[in-house]
């Protein structure tokens, strides 16, 4: 199921649009001003969001603008009335995929959320400052690419796509193909994947857990 964060003080609007999301299967959060989207977004894990831009408390604007400068990367449509081109120009220019002018198609609304996110939501996974694109195995960090050996890249992508879970050491043998596995070179790569970013807990005598953050 697709979580989405809707971010629309007009009641009506939002209750509808909640609606219409519920009854086709989609996870949604419906928050009134931008403060409150904002908590909700550092807290939770959304696979798109929805932005009115006039909203009290923090704009549309000004948030999808931090979330950008913060790496995070969750693809977000404006649905907004202010759609004269200089606020267009600047939605798209701070990252914005797609507008919607209020009034609407609810239907329309629907397919091109459909669509964003059977396009966008097999392809990153976003762990604090870090963007792992799975498609092409790549590892970015404040716009940087981090270059990590073939078996410290098959231990990021289990540890990442595994959050919360104990992974014991036969594991994470499997993960990287190793043929003399040794608890020193384990201890080495996990040591190395810390550095970047990952925060890894060793559960003496079991194995390691990747916390969520």
């Amino acid at each position: 199921m697709s979580n989405i964060l809707l971010l629309e003080d007009d009641l009506v609007l939002g209750e509808t649009i909640f609606d219409l999301f519920e009854l086709n299967s989609f996870n949604i959060t419906w928050v009134k001003d931008g403060q409150d989207a904002q908590e909700e977004i550092y807290e939770n894990s959304f696979d798109l969001l929805l932005f009115d831009i006039n909203v009290p408390y923090i704009n549309g604007f000004e948030l999808l603008d931090e979330l950008r400068k913060n790496n995070n990367l969750t693809p977000v449509i404006f649905i907004t009335a202010k759609i004269d081109i200089e606020s267009f120009k600047k939605g798209f220019e701070l990252g914005a995929l797609d507008y919607i002018k209020k009034p609407f198609d609810f239907e329309e609304l629907l397919i091109k959320v459909k669509a964003i996110i059977k396009k966008t939501k097999p392809n990153h996974i976003i762990y604090g400052k870090l963007i792992y694109d799975k498609g092409l195995k790549i590892i970015k960090k404040d716009n940087k690419t981090i270059h990590l050996t073939p078996s410290e890249l098959a231990l990021f992508e289990y540890f990442i796509t595994n959050q919360e879970r104990v992974i014991e050491s036969y594991e994470l043998l499997e993960v990287t193909n190793s043929v003399e596995f040794k608890p020193d070179t384990l201890r080495v790569w996990i040591s190395k994947l810390k550095k970047i970013g990952l925060k890894i807990t060793n559960i003496r005598g079991v194995g390691y857990r990747c916390e969520k953050i």
